[in-house]
């Protein structure tokens, strides 16, 4: 049987912290929340490889590093409401609940939702919920949110994500633009909207986040 908890160190040892992961806090959240719970079975042995691991309806596990960095450049406050958009089986929001006051968790598939917070009340995680909804949408009656994290790439940020920024709110996303596939950061100051790049940072795009062709005679 695998040693899933030295399989989550050596993640953390080998992966991040020797990847510009210099968070303390997000090391600890993610040592505390068992990575493997939240892909299928037959996964569980490849849980804490650094790539990507495919779930059900289109859904990823986003690779560790990537995961991570992410994280940090959020910036999440022990005070903070998060929007977690895309969860899937819960594995972001519960390391988010780690670092946040709340966190809402969004999802399209009833059964998703269900699953997910399974999975978070396994672990005994108050302070996060998931929901059912449009991705598109974020998820207006929630917020405003200090933090809105999305769990995979999209070619166009929609724009009631900007809406549902706090003052002083943070969007992490990665956005794809042909071949070019990078980590932004999105910070709202009064009341206007500033965009920053990150990282490079190739993942799947979330299944409906793709810009539609223009018709062509």
């Amino acid at each position: 049987m695998q040693d899933h908890t030295t399989a989550r160190q050596n993640m953390v040892n080998n992966q991040l912290l020797t990847n510009k992961l210099t968070d303390d806090r997000i090391a600890q959240a993610l040592l505390s929340v068992p990575r493997e719970n939240f892909v299928p079975k037959s996964l569980r042995g490849v849980a804490y490889l650094d790539e990507d691991i495919p779930l059900d309806n289109g859904r990823y596990l986003m690779e560790p590093m990537i995961f991570a960095r992410m994280l940090q450049s959020a910036a999440v406050g022990a005070g903070d409401v998060v929007l977690d958009v895309a969860c899937a089986n819960g594995y972001s929001t519960a390391v988010l609940a780690r670092l946040a006051a709340a966190v809402v968790g969004l999802e399209t598939a009833e059964e998703t939702v269900a699953g997910a917070e399974a999975q978070l009340a396994a672990l005994n995680i108050d302070n996060a919920a998931i929901v059912a909804g449009e991705l598109a949408d974020g998820r207006d009656d929630q917020g405003p949110y200090d933090v809105i994290f999305v769990n995979g790439a999209v070619e166009e940020v929609p724009a009631a994500y900007m809406r549902q920024l706090a003052e002083g709110g943070r969007l992490v996303v990665v956005e794809r633009q042909g071949q070019v596939s990078r980590a932004v950061l999105y910070s709202k100051w009064d009341g206007l909207v500033s965009r920053r790049e990150l990282f490079d940072a190739m993942i799947p795009i979330l299944p409906g986040f793709q810009i539609a062709e223009a018709f062509q005679f």
